[in-house]
């Protein structure tokens, strides 16, 4: 078939038109900007647009599907000539669907840690030889792209998104899965731009829980109170396999999980990742791991890209990257970082970056939530308020907003960078959160700094 990606460039977007060609599929694409990596990794397949923008000309009688990605408007040129000439056009989490109909679908769902539960699990199949479609939305270690679909596999992993499919279809994204077996690692507002009310955002995992097969299983996460709440009132006839926090000791930096056969080190580390691998845990078992060979796998687990990454260390300072940005995730990750490193100064260093964080009424949601950090500081730009059309934000309503003693507020990337670079970073785990990259920082150079 020929397949045309309207927006190409998205994270899913390009390993999925990646996976395709991979498949035999001829794919093009489209879009108006796209970045490292995606960039790179669609000239690698000879994916790359010849030149960025929209171009009606581009759709054609000739193509059999169009993929909309979330980053195309309503009124994109190529979209509307698709409509008009009768294409089928899917987004991506329905043509995953169309595709995997016949399979078991397994989708982690939840507001944060679902891209390394998704990770966990592929890691250990991978490691056992235990072949499975699947669709993750970071880079994993190991794996050539993040999207891998056959006719033959009888699962599919997929990472359950709760946010919007595309400017077609409202729906939030795991509510088109229909899982037979699904998680969700707990629940915290974010995206308030859709889901303008905590209410409204809750609802949006209770439609996932009552789309699980008849049949199917729920695995959850009993010690984040929404979750339990909306796992336990379903009516759902589905069978339920609450998990929490495994015990585990911190000996010398290195964290120790409780296993069966005794104390196990692990690579990754924060009570929040425990969590996870308790979840992760369940779902393999349910795919047919059982728990030694579980406990096996992810020994070697390194994380997922940009969640909790060391870039650099050095015997007394080392620096990490974080892709957290809401608040649940930057409490969490924070006080991962100083529970592994508590002889250590922690600076902890937030970009707020989405449309969430950057909203006045929303700041209050950071409440506390850099408390675990020795030192703090916050970073955003004034233009990203601008541009996403928002009311201008103040030093004194973040300074309110966190409650943290002597947080720094930076709004000029040049400033933030100067502060970081003249840092002592003596006996220091730096922490740097953001969905973007403050401004312009670059990160290896970051790392050069050790």
């Amino acid at each position: 078939m020929h397949i045309h990606f309207i927006a190409i460039g998205g994270s899913a977007m390009h390993n999925l038109a990646i996976a395709l060609h991979q498949k035999g599929e001829r794919v093009t694409g489209s879009d108006d900007v796209i970045f490292e990596p995606s960039k790179s990794r669609l000239e690698k397949y000879g994916l790359l647009p010849e030149c960025f923008g929209w171009d009606a000309n581009r759709i054609t009688t000739d193509i059999d599907i169009i993929i909309l990605g979330m980053h195309a408007k309503a009124d994109n040129p190529e979209l509307l000539k698709a409509q008009g000439l009768g294409i089928t056009i899917y987004s991506y989490p329905e043509f995953l669907y169309e595709h995997s109909k016949e399979k078991t679908r397994v989708v982690i769902g939840g507001s944060h840690g679902k891209t390394t539960i998704t990770s966990m699990i592929l890691h250990v199949l991978q490691y056992h030889d235990h072949e499975v479609d699947y669709m993750v939305g970071a880079q994993l270690d190991g794996f050539e792209t993040m999207v891998h679909l056959t006719q033959e596999n009888d699962f599919i992993i997929l990472e359950g998104d709760e946010y919007l499919s595309s400017a077609l279809d409202r729906r939030p994204k795991f509510h088109l899965y229909k899982p037979n077996i699904a998680l969700i690692s707990g629940i915290a507002w974010d995206h308030i731009n859709v889901f303008p009310t905590l209410e409204n955002y809750n609802e949006q995992f209770k439609i996932f829980i009552d789309q699980i097969v008849n049949g199917g299983a729920l695995v959850y996460n009993e010690e984040d109170a929404t979750v339990k709440a909306l796992a336990e009132a379903t009516e759902n006839p589905i069978r339920k396999f609450p998990y929490q926090t495994p015990d585990y000791s911190i000996v010398d930096g290195e964290t120790l999980l409780d296993t069966p056969e005794g104390e196990m080190p692990i690579e990754v580390f924060g009570k929040h990742n425990l969590n996870n691998i308790a979840g992760a845990k369940w779902v393999c078992q349910h795919i047919g791991i059982d728990e030694d060979d579980f406990y096996e796998a992810i020994a070697t687990f390194k994380g997922a890209s940009k969640r909790l990454e060391k870039i650099a260390a050095n015997e007394n300072t080392v620096i990490y990257k974080d892709f957290a940005h809401s608040p649940s995730k930057v409490k969490a990750t924070t006080a991962a970082v100083k529970e592994q490193y508590k002889e250590r100064k922690v600076l902890a260093c937030l970009e707020l970056h989405t449309y969430s964080s950057l909203n006045g009424a929303f700041l209050k949601e950071y409440n506390e939530t850099l408390t675990a950090a020795d030192e703090a500081v916050v970073f955003y730009s004034p233009e990203a308020v601008s541009l996403k059309r928002l009311e201008t934000i103040s030093e004194e309503q973040i300074q309110e907003a966190f409650n943290k003693e002597g947080l720094q507020v930076y709004t000029n990337p040049d400033a933030f960078r100067e502060f970081l670079f003249n840092k002592d970073l003596s006996n220091t785990a730096v922490l740097l959160m953001s969905s973007g990259n403050y401004g312009g920082l670059e990160f290896d150079e970051v790392a050069k700094m050790l």
